[in-house]
């Protein structure tokens, strides 16, 4: 069977991943009785994901003319003698509509019908949700014959639900299990009034002489070790002078590194007697004053994202910024944070238009070993910061078309993701917008593997 890729503008991409069986058509009867039978609208239908139904009466309504789908035999009629070209082109335009994700135009979308009765498409890859246009003919047909629901969707709510209830059992019963050990420890304590020190110093030594003994791991499993605190009327002080740390230092340390971490408080100590002289700090002085008397210092972040400012207004393509950016003093996480700032400081919509446009400048910090994770957290941090709410809703977009070019995998994305979850910033809005995305990757990536 001949395959071609979903969707007119992926005609020539080669290794597209989404394909669908060529159209093929028969001319049946005669007269006013002539048919055009679609012979593998069921194939299509599948491979796109929706009723072949709906199809066939897209073709009608387009074409004027009477069509019928069977569904027992499965065969797709419209009257009328009409051109395979024809009708393939009318099923480009299906496609655009109800099949294709507005917003990055993967065709792994699921039509939803909302109460209000509206038809939208929610994407698989991006997450984003696509309106259809309701004043197509077509409309009134889905609303009256809505697609089927995924099976198993229930199963997997109860499964889910019936593990959170498996692991808050589990909680409560280690708890319980540590109370018994708790109350176990407490009872077996010895009283601390008639114990003198000479008799645990005899009960340690007891206690090390069973460890070096053979007959030790017996008695290890027949009775629970107790930990003897004998030393809770003792109050323990530590030296905190300058003169203890440095003896402390020197008895731990080599006379290389002692030397060093000396002359490092000495720095510190001296750095805080400056004030009290009068002087001023050398960064104080080169700051710039403001009207009002008080003085700013810009952090080198800020410094940074100026400096990649001018050379960006400099440069005329990604070639030439590349070659500038050799002269940036900073370790490439640093860069990656400025240059991100940098190009898309302001950005509120149309993220993914944005990024295919400056995907260039940000390939020209993706040149070393480990820099797609570099590039992901710097998005990481702007989402964090300084982006707008709407740009951290389209995300996702700016991710995918970065994977579409080849300079994110599938790899450092997933563990991207499932670091920030358990990160600093777990319940950022950011993990909740790259979630569709990322959970899209894992079933392609599933879908290759069985293939």
């Amino acid at each position: 069977m001949a395959l071609q890729n979903i969707g007119a503008g992926n005609r020539d991409d080669a290794f597209y991943r989404y394909k669908m069986p060529k159209m093929i058509t028969k001319i049946e009867g005669r007269g006013n009785g002539i048919k055009t039978n679609i012979v593998n609208m069921v194939d299509i239908a599948k491979a796109l994901a929706r009723p072949a139904s709906y199809t066939t009466k897209y073709f009608g309504c387009e074409l004027g003319a009477q069509s019928k789908f069977d569904e027992k035999t499965g065969t797709a009629h419209v009257n009328g003698a009409h051109d395979t070209s024809k009708l393939a082109s009318l099923l480009e335009n299906f496609i655009k509509k109800y099949v294709q994700c507005y917003g990055c135009g993967n065709p792994e979308t699921e039509i939803i019908i909302t109460k209000n009765q509206m038809i939208t498409m929610k994407c698989a890859a991006c997450g984003y949700l696509s309106d259809v246009d309701m004043r197509d003919k077509l409309t009134t047909f889905i609303l009256k014959n809505p697609p089927e629901a995924k099976k198993g969707s229930k199963d997997k709510k109860a499964m889910r639900r019936a593990e959170k209830e498996r692991l808050k059992e589990g909680e409560v019963a280690d708890e319980e299990l540590k109370k018994i050990k708790k109350e176990a420890a407490s009872k077996k304590k010895p009283s601390k009034d008639g114990v003198s020190s000479k008799a645990t110093s005899k009960k340690k030594a007891h206690a090390s002489d069973e460890d070096h003994s053979p007959n030790g791991s017996q008695a290890d499993e027949t009775e629970p070790v107790v930990e003897e605190d004998d030393d809770d009327d003792v109050q323990w002080q530590t030296d905190t002078s300058i003169e203890a740390a440095r003896l402390r230092i020197q008895e731990q340390l080599s006379a290389v590194t002692s030397e060093m971490v000396m002359l490092a408080t000495e720095e510190k100590e001296k750095e805080k007697e400056k004030p009290s002289s009068g002087k001023k700090s050398p960064e104080r002085k080169k700051s710039p004053e403001r009207s009002n008397g008080s003085t700013h210092v810009n952090s080198p972040h800020e410094n940074l994202v100026t400096e990649i400012k001018s050379l960006l207004e400099k440069s005329s393509s990604a070639k030439q910024f590349k070659t500038h950016l050799e002269s940036v003093s900073g370790t490439n996480q640093e860069i990656a944070d400025a240059l991100v700032e940098a190009l898309f400081e302001g950005v509120e919509k149309g993220v993914s238009k944005v990024m295919t446009k400056k995907k260039n400048y940000l390939a020209c910090v993706m040149q070393e070993e480990g820099s797609q994770t570099v590039i992901l957290q710097a998005i990481e941090t702007f989402c964090h910061g300084k982006a707008s709410p709407d740009f951290v809703k389209e995300v996702a977009l700016g991710i995918k078309v970065l994977y579409d070019a080849d300079l994110l995998e599938e790899e450092y994305i997933v563990k991207w993701y499932e670091a920030g979850c358990v990160g600093e910033h777990k319940n950022s809005p950011v993990w909740k917008n790259v979630k569709p995305f990322v959970e899209w990757l894992q079933s392609a990536e599933s879908e290759t593997e069985d293939e």
